[in-house]
This record gives structure tokens, sequence and C-alpha cells, in this order.
């Protein structure tokens, strides 16, 4: 299965513009599944409620619909994050769209720092989709300090967990390594890179966006600033091996009765 990241720099409140960049950069591409960044269209740093309900759209809106027709015409799966307007409510929405469809969505749960006073906590479950005969689940950028997100994906049997982020700590890119290792999957984390600063706040992302195997194998990597785009073809069945010795399996040996 070929997979890959789009990493780059969205320029906030110019979606159009946005979206013919992720439109160009992905014209010749021949791939499966595409991962892009949290809010790869619209930008991340809004300053009020107000301009974040401007910003978000409707289900069916136009980077939904430029998610749908984007994964018909290049034949593959696209993964994105788009801040999603339900009524009083905005969600940071990740989507999978696969054939000019919207497959598969999850609301983020997990929300960060100042997010917390402009979205609306997720109300979707950690779930995985088939794709192709491959299972794929999603989370979304803060999502990875929360070891329970990625192992309820891994016991629904995930193989490849789908991660647009806009990261600012140092600390994801290593700390997915131990993710994918703790639950035998893969894991593809798309970043963004460059700086937003509006509002009196200043935020530079950290880019390297990765796909992580499920021994923990970086099988490739961005850098911090600079936009990448990159396909690696993989074996997702690989993730189906849980066991990490001859006697040790990574799901069958839990002791949940002792978790708290």
């Amino acid at each position: 299965m070929r997979v890959g990241y789009l990493q780059f720099g969205p320029v906030f409140g110019e979606k159009q513009a946005n979206r013919d960049r992720v439109a160009g950069f992905l014209s010749d591409v021949k791939a499966d599944l595409i991962v892009l960044p949290e809010f790869f269209a619209s930008g991340y740093v809004f300053e009020s409620r107000e301009e974040l309900m401007e910003l978000a759209e409707e289900d069916g809106g136009e980077s939904f619909a430029f998610l749908n027709d984007l994964s018909r015409r290049m034949g593959a799966a696209i993964v994105g994050s788009i801040a999603e307007r339900v009524g009083d409510d905005c969600y940071n929405t990740c989507v999978l769209s696969s054939g000019g469809d919207i497959k598969a969505r999850y609301r983020k749960v997990h929300l960060f720092d100042r997010e917390k006073e402009l979205f609306t906590p997720g109300d979707l479950p950690f779930d995985v989709y088939d794709l192709r005969g491959v299972k794929v689940g999603m989370m979304v950028c803060f999502d990875w300090v929360f070891p329970e997100a990625m192992r309820a994906l891994a016991l629904k049997g995930a193989q490849i967990v789908c991660h647009p982020s806009n990261l600012v700590l140092p600390f994801c890119p290593r700390a997915m390594i131990t993710r994918c290792i703790e639950n035998g999957v893969y894991a593809i984390t798309t970043n963004r890179v460059g700086t937003e600063a509006r509002a009196g706040i200043e935020l530079t992302f950290i880019g390297m966006s990765q796909v992580i195997g499920p021994r923990g194998e970086v099988l490739m990597r961005a850098n911090e600033v600079e936009e990448d785009l990159r396909i690696i073809d993989i074996n997702p069945a690989l993730a189906d091996d849980k066991m990490i010795t001859q006697r040790n399996h990574l799901i069958d040996d839990r002791r949940p009765e002792f978790y708290p």
C-alpha cells in the first residue's frame, strides 16, 4: 500500500488558495492514502469564536467537497481536518474521503490549550474503517498525549493510524514511536510548517511529519521547516503481528483488571 504525507504551510483564512496548493502538490501523485495537516484549508490561530464560526463549514461545505473531488480524481483516500460547524457548535473534524465520498469522520476528543475556548469537544468514538481491506483509524494532533486514543484504535484492529496535526510542542515525533511499538501499528503523522502570529499569539509549527512502522521504525520523516511531500510503500499486514517476543503478545498480555 502506498501511503504518504503532505507537509506544507497553509495561510490563515485563505481557504481557496490553500486548497489549490494541496491540489497542486498532489496533481501527479500515485498513492492509496494521503494524510494532510490539521486545518489544512483554514489555518489554525483563530482570534475569536466568531472568527472561527465564520471560517468553519457545515457538512458538505467547500473543503469537504474539495476532499471528495480530490479523492475521486486521484483514486486515493485523503485524510484531513476541517473546522465543522454544527448548529451552535464547532468541532475539529477529521474526515477520510475515498472515491468521492466521506467514508469516515472523527471529531477531536482532546482539545489543546485555546482550542478549549473555541471548539466543542468531540462526540464521536475512536473507530476503525475498512479501506480496500486495510483497517484505518484516525486521531488528531493532541490526541497523541493520551495513550488510550491509540490503544482504542489498536483494540479495534487498526493497522494504520492517520494523525493530522498542527504540532507546536517538540515531543510528539518521538512519542509516536512508542505509541506504535506499544500497539504494533503504523502511524502517519502529518504536521504543518511556518508561523502564525495573530491576536497577540505567535505559534511556530515544528514540521517533522513522519511515517512510523509497527516496531517503531522511522520509515520517513520531514525536517522542521520545509514543505515536503513523500510517499512510501508499506505492508499493513505487518501490523497484525502483535508478538513482541516469542512469549509476549501486545494485546493478549494486557491485564486490564489492574488498570484504573
